[in-house]
């Protein structure tokens, strides 16, 4: 009876030992990136907690290199002349090889990006683009809502322009190259934002938050 207690206390140390030194994992189709349970603490899609090791600055191999500090920088191309549903829709939308050759037909023909673009293109195969920024299934985040919000004055909250208001949670955009994650997109920073952009106060009225913190804003 001893004998079996302690083999079962050493299988037990050994799994725990394996799941510890277990390297976290990559989901190839999303991009997202898994923990082992053990190395999750609380508050994990709450805070700014160990999650954002395999979060933040995420930044994925693709199939081609698109630049958007040429694209979006240099040339100053809108985001939205590519991620077209952004302003009416849940998603941003990812362009289409159509979209990209409309340019490239005539842009750059020679160089091997713009060659391999025409090969999909010609194929009528669609790039298979790695996804860059994930949230957990149980979240509803919808872009048209934040692109179109506004104060009472009808200027844009996050932003003075649309392509400003999308950096507010992507980054400096038009300093990168393919694109990597900015913010950590966790609750905790959420909220901390819907918190933070308020409609001043007037001689009558406190500061009062514009967006909800409630649980069914998000989680619906």
């Amino acid at each position: 009876m001893l004998q079996q207690f302690w083999f079962l206390l050493l299988l037990a140390l050994s799994i725990l030992v394996c799941l510890v030194l277990m390297p976290p994992s990559t989901d190839q189709s999303s991009g997202y990136q898994y923990k082992p349970f053990i190395m999750w603490t609380p508050g994990d899609h709450v805070n700014d907690s160990t999650q954002n090791e395999v979060t933040y600055g995420y930044h994925p191999d693709q199939p081609l290199p698109f630049s958007h500090k040429l694209h979006a920088g240099d040339r100053d191309i809108p985001c939205q002349f590519c991620h077209s549903s952004a302003s009416k829709s849940t998603v941003a939308g990812i362009p289409t090889v159509e979209t990209c050759m409309g340019c490239h037909n005539y842009v750059n023909t020679d160089a091997e990006p713009i060659k391999q673009l025409k090969e999909s293109f010609d194929k009528k195969k669609p790039i298979e683009w790695t996804r860059v920024h994930n949230l957990p299934h149980y979240v509803r985040f919808s872009h048209q809502v934040h692109l179109r919000a506004r104060d009472s004055k009808g200027e844009l909250l996050l932003g003075k322009t649309a392509d400003e208001v999308c950096m507010a949670c992507h980054g400096p955009v038009k300093e990168m190259t393919t694109a990597s994650q900015y913010a950590p997109l966790q609750m905790g920073w959420c909220v901390d934002c819907h918190n933070r952009i308020r409609e001043p106060a007037t001689e009558s009225k406190a500061a009062v938050p514009f967006a909800p913190v409630n649980c069914n804003v998000c989680h619906y």
